[in-house]
């Protein structure tokens, strides 16, 4: 393979980085929410009563050239005290002794192991 030849596998390659990592980072959200909306459908996490907290659970992708952001999450206020438990009064007055019922926690590792994987998968598909 001659200098040039490398020079332009290498270029080609550098353009399909971008899109490839973002489609790993993508799936990882996707699966990170499957995991984490299974983990909140029963005991040991919290139990399903209308599904609203379970369905909450989303992700938000942020792209660049080379790189992505994946930000998994709930907007609802009692997503921090179903996962770490909360004993005491809230501003509104009321008091609690919930114990903690992790949901998320136990997710991680998936999710990280699945991120790996899916770098991988980035890279196998931009050296072919």
């Amino acid at each position: 393979m001659t200098p040039d030849e490398l020079a332009e596998r290498l270029e080609a390659a550098a353009k399909r980085v971008g899109p490839a990592v973002q489609r790993g980072v993508t799936h990882t959200g996707t699966l990170g929410i499957a995991k984490i909306r299974g983990n909140a459908s029963g005991r040991p996490g919290p139990n399903v009563i209308t599904g609203a907290y379970r369905n909450s659970w989303k992700s938000v992708d942020r792209r660049w050239v080379n790189s992505a952001l994946c930000t998994i999450g709930t907007e609802l206020p009692y997503g921090r005290r179903l996962e770490f438990g909360f004993t005491g009064t809230d501003s509104l007055g009321r008091s609690y002794a919930q114990p903690p019922f992790a949901h998320v926690q136990p997710a991680l590792p998936f999710i990280e192991q699945t991120l790996k994987m899916q770098m991988k998968f980035a890279v196998m598909e931009v050296l072919q």
